[in-house]
Order: structure tokens, then C-alpha cells, then sequence
């Protein structure tokens, strides 16, 4: 059984890559030092922390293990490798992830060596129910292939706006897909759960920002995924993205998760607007993400008709007054005590309600919120430009889009099912990241979530200029998610190997 404590020591270590520099000669350290070996006592209170969390690295030398340890076993074979940083004065041992090798296949490492790599942040190993999820950023990924380097640097920001509205958002789904006829499903790699699907998702949306992330004074993590029955997983989202001010490796940023089936997220974004806006919070900033790897029991088990249209993934956004690239114009909220879907506790799946899931469940509180909200502001179809909704299949979006008079023009780049699935807290978000890739300024979107259980939340949103101005920094968007080359498909049996994680 793993120690907390030490958990707790490796973590704030490893999970954000910590260094350290010395002031008078130097060189460099991947540990946290009080004072450098070469120069002594008097390099004391002189040594620089070093943060590797955005930075590339280069893989020096790499070897493949065929025959892990147990905490190792899930991973079959793996290659492991020497990652040096900052030509070479920072040396780091880790584990390429991503990768399925076969013990029967022979490795190229002559072609893998010198490539230069990404940290990710996964889990550790596997360790038992009673444990905690060891985690860390000693796992890479190529930087020429799916997840490309992203620089991130503050900046400056230009405008400063009356009301908060988006500032920034990130969409972080994994390169393994399982193909079903015209449907693709985003499958987690066996390391990665709603945990490291949420720090990808919000690192993308400080890099999209150019925010520093000690002025986010809130996170919101939405999931029904999470590994913990009693635990937030926000906590860990905070620290590893280093969110507020930083004292004594403690963090200044409030934290909570948040679960309505799949619109645990989507709740927050009024809840993340009104905080900003309050004048006596002394929050500049709120992050809100949606993160879930969709659960469903196998098929030919009761539940197991989820099993076709469940995804992995997470969606995160940040809000803020400045820099706005979307402004909230208003929302509407509805909700029924509608048991349509449900998981009770110390069960391994949900089950849901069959039919009754569509008219008196999604049907219903989808149409119920977005009529009510484009009367609220007094909006006709005509009025918008994009609508989006929550997309738990193929056919229910587009059949109450159609009956709220929406056309196909208005809803064709929102709908992403067929290309990730349900991504249950992140689906909708998810389809609105899609929108804001394409649309212009002074463009109106409608949001419409749905959680079952049940309720919709709906929002009007109004796009600025600063939308296309800061496309550069956004290089993962949905479409080069959706259609990447380096795609990794996986059968059904892997599939479900996959979905178990570690």
C-alpha cells in the first residue's frame, strides 16, 4: 500500500516537473535544492526554481521493457528513456507513453532517439482501490506526432471588458480512436483517466490565454468519472497547473468538483461569471472543466447499450474580463427530478431508463431551456448563427435542432459525437470549442447542455474580435483532433482493455 505522505512528496515533485538553477554558476538540477554541489554554502538562498511542465525536451537514449513489475504489468511493454532538457544540463528517466508495443516486435530506437518530446501528465503505476492514484510528468510524447509542442508564455493582455465572458478554452481528447461504422469513439490510453484528461484540457487553456495562472482564483471540475469516491480531483487539477499564488507549496485558488451527469460543467459557467463579476471576490479569473471518461457496462450487459457512443475526453474554459473572445449574453436554466440515468454507489456502471431517456428526459429540458432563454432575449432562430447541444448520440441533436427551427448550417460544426463520442461533462462544451474555432466576431451561439437526472443549462453567446486574434496560440483544435493523421485505432478488445485503465 502507498503512503499518502510520500505520495504527496513525489507528486508535488514529479507531477509539475520541478527543477532547480543556481544563481552563481549555473547549473542545473531536476530536484528541488537549497544549494548547488559545485558551489557550496554560498549558493544558499541563491538557487532558482525551475518549472519543465511547457517545456520540450529531447530523448536522448531509450530501451524497451518487456517485462514490467507488477505496479507496471498493465502497460505490457513499454519503452523507457533518458529526456534531457536545456541542451542536455537537465537530465530526466521516463516512460515514452502512447505506445502499444507488442513484446514480439522489434524497436527502432535508433529512429526514436533524438526526437524530441512532450511531457504528459499521467498516472504513475497501478496500485490497489484502497490506494492513491499515483501520478507524475515523467511521461512524454513526441512532439511531431498528435499532442505538438504549444508554447506558453504570458502576455500582455489588450481590452479590458465590463463583464466577464470566455477568455480562452482547451479541448484535450486521446489520440486512440475505436472505429464502429460511421462513428469514432476517443478511447483513454491505459494511464490516463478524468484526472489527466482535465490538467491537458486546462494546460491547452492557459497556453490559448497567455494568462498567467496564478491569477485564476477558481476552478470548477465537473465529472462523473471520478476515480475517487471521496476526494476532489480539482485539488490535483489546481496544483499540477499551478493555479494562484503559490505559498509553501500551497495553493491560493479555490477548488471544488461538481457533478449533474453532463452538464456538471456546463452549470459553472454562470456561477464563474457572476464570481468575476462580484467586486469583492478578488478573482480575476475562473476555470471551468468538463472531464470524464464515459463509463458504460459491456454489451450483451444489462446498461451495455452506452457502450456505442461513450468517449473520453475533457473541455476547458477560462473566464475573465480581459481579453474576452466571447461574451455571455444571458442563460436559462431548467430542472425535474427525471431519474432517466443514474449509478448507484459502489457500482462499477450506470444504468439508464431505455426510452424514457429521449421525450421525457433530453427532449424535454433541451427544449424547455432554449426556448425560454431566446424569449428571455427576445432571439429567433434567424438570430443565431450557431447552435449547440448537448449530443449524447447522433440523432438527438440534430432532431431537436431541427424542431427548434435551427437549419443545418446552424448546427453542423457543433456535432463531434461521431468523431469523439460522449463525453458526458465535456460533450457539449466540446461542440461549443468546435464552434469557437470557426466562428467569426460578432457571431451569436447557442449552448444548450443536458444532465440526466435532469436538467439543461442554455446560454447566449456573443463572440468578439479578439476570437481570431488569438487563434495562433491554438494548435489542437477540434478538427486537428478529430482528423490526425497519427490516429491510433484499437479493436474492441483492447478497447474495453483500455477503458479499465490501470
Amino acid at each position: 500500500m502507498s503512503s499518502g505522505p510520500i505520495e504527496r512528496r513525489i507528486s508535488y515533485l514529479g507531477d509539475r516537473l520541478r527543477a532547480s538553477r543556481c544563481q552563481l554558476c549555473g547549473k542545473e538540477y531536476f530536484e528541488l535544492r537549497d544549494y548547488c554541489g559545485v558551489c557550496g554554502r554560498k549558493s544558499f538562498g541563491k538557487m532558482d526554481s525551475l518549472d519543465l511542465f511547457y517545456e520540450k525536451g529531447k530523448l536522448e537514449l531509450c530501451t524497451l521493457i518487456t517485462e514490467p513489475t507488477n505496479k507496471f504489468a498493465k502497460l505490457e511493454s513499454y519503452v523507457f528513456g533518458l529526456v534531457s532538457f536545456h541542451d542536455g544540463q537537465i537530465m530526466v528517466p521516463g516512460r515514452i507513453t502512447d505506445q502499444i508495443v507488442p513484446q514480439a516486435e522489434m524497436v527502432d530506437f535508433s529512429a526514436l532517439e533524438g526526437k524530441e518530446v512532450v511531457p504528459r501528465f499521467r498516472r504513475r503505476y497501478s496500485v490497489g482501490k484502497c490506494d492513491v492514484i499515483p501520478t507524475i510528468s515523467l511521461a512524454f510524447t513526441f512532439a511531431d506526432e498528435y499532442y505538438p509542442y504549444q508554447h506558453y508564455s504570458v502576455v500582455e493582455p489588450k481590452k479590458e471588458y465590463v463583464t466577464p465572458g470566455i477568455v480562452s478554452y482547451g479541448v484535450y481528447t486521446s489520440r486512440f480512436r475505436i472505429k464502429e461504422g460511421s462513428i469514432e469513439r476517443s478511447v483513454p490510453f491505459i494511464d490516463e483517466d478524468a484526472i489527466t484528461a482535465a490538467v491537458e484540457a486546462g494546460k491547452l487553456a492557459l497556453i490559448h490565454a497567455g494568462l498567467d495562472s496564478s491569477s485564476v482564483g477558481k476552478i470548477y471540475v465537473g465529472s462523473e468519472s471520478n476515480p475517487y469516491a471521496v476526494k476532489p480531483i480539482a485539488s490535483k487539477v489546481a496544483q499540477v497547473l499551478k493555479l494562484g499564488e503559490e505559498d509553501e507549496d500551497v495553493q491560493a485558488v479555490d477548488a471544488v468538483d461538481t457533478e449533474f451527469a453532463c452538464k456538471a460543467s456546463s452549470s459553472m459557467f454562470k456561477d464563474a461569471v457572476s464570481l468575476i463579476n462580484y467586486p469583492k471576490s478578488g478573482i480575476p479569473a475562473a476555470m471551468v472543466i468538463g472531464t470524464d471518461n464515459s463509463q458504460s457496462a459491456p454489451r450483451g450487459c444489462p446498461g451495455g447499450e452506452l457502450d456505442r457512443f461513450v468517449g473520453f475526453g475533457a473541455s476547458a474554459f477560462i473566464f475573465g474580463k480581459h481579453d474576452v473572445i466571447a461574451e455571455i449574453e444571458g442563460w436559462y436554466s431548467c430542472t425535474s427530478d427525471t431519474p432517466d440515468f443514474w449509478r448507484r454507489d459502489g457500482e462499477p456502471f450506470p444504468m439508464h431508463g431505455g426510452r424514457f431517456t429521449g421525450e421525457p428526459a433530453y427532449f424535454k429540458h433541451v427544449r424547455k431551456a432554449t426556448k425560454k432563454l431566446m424569449e428571455k432575449l427576445n432571439l429567433r432562430s434567424k438570430d443565431v448563427d450557431y447552435f449547440v447541444a448537448h449530443q449524447p448520440n447522433p440523432r438527438f441533436p440534430v432532431k431537436i435542432a431541427k424542431e427548434l427551427g435551427f437549419k443545418e448550417e446552424q448546427y453542423r460544426d457543433s456535432l463531434q459525437v461521431c468523431n469523439f463520442g460522449n463525453t458526458y461533462s465535456g460533450c457539449s462544451l466540446l461542440g461549443l470549442a468546435a464552434v469557437l474555432d470557426v466562428a467569426a466576431p460578432e457571431e451569436r451561439i447557442i449552448i444548450t447542455s443536458y444532465g440526466s437526472g435532469a436538467g439543461s443549462d442554455s446560454y447566449s453567446i456573443k463572440t468578439t474580435r479578439q476570437l481570431t486574434e488569438k487563434r495562433a496560440r491554438q494548435r489542437m483544435t477540434v478538427k486537428y483532433q478529430a482528423k490526425n493523421p497519427f490516429l491510433n485505432y484499437v479493436d474492441y478488445t483492447t478497447y474495453r482493455r483500455l477503458k479499465m485503465g490501470m
